[in-house]
This record gives C-alpha cells, structure tokens and sequence, in this order.
C-alpha cells in the first residue's frame, strides 16, 4: 500500500530541510504557521494548502513536484 500524500511530502520537506541546515523556525516563520505545526506537516499529521506546498518548495530551493513525488530528483532547482 502506498503512502498517505501527507506523508511523503512531510518526508521530503524535513529531509531537504534538513540537508540544507535549516531549523523549523524559518521555514515556519516563512509559511506563516509555528514551528509545532511544520513539526506536525513532517510527521504527515497536517495538511497544506497548494500555495504552502508553492511557498515551502521556494524556500527549499526545488520546484514543487519534489515535495510530492519520493522519485522526483531533489536536485532540480526552482
């Protein structure tokens, strides 16, 4: 069975956030929302709206496709 959408976009925002050395603060800051909450979007337990996937994908350096699909290549830039 595949995994929950949530779920492997919460996977590729804390592992990309996480390989560019960025804590939850920022990205949280910049999507408006806490830091609990960006933890809660990481553990796939929160939902996005579109334009938070457009935003974070921004922030991260990679188009937004990369968030939601585990085989898009996280190298391809914005």
């Amino acid at each position: 069975m595949a995994k929950p959408l949530k779920a492997v976009l919460g996977a590729r925002v804390r592992d990309l956030r996480r390989s560019r050395g960025l804590t939850q603060e920022g990205p949280a800051e910049q999507l408006a929302v806490t830091p609990r909450y960006l933890a809660g979007i990481e553990r796939g337990e929160r939902n996005l709206t579109l334009d938070s996937v457009d935003a974070l994908a921004d922030q991260l350096g990679v188009v937004a496709l990369t968030l939601l699909d585990p085989s898009a290549d996280p190298t391809r830039l914005r």
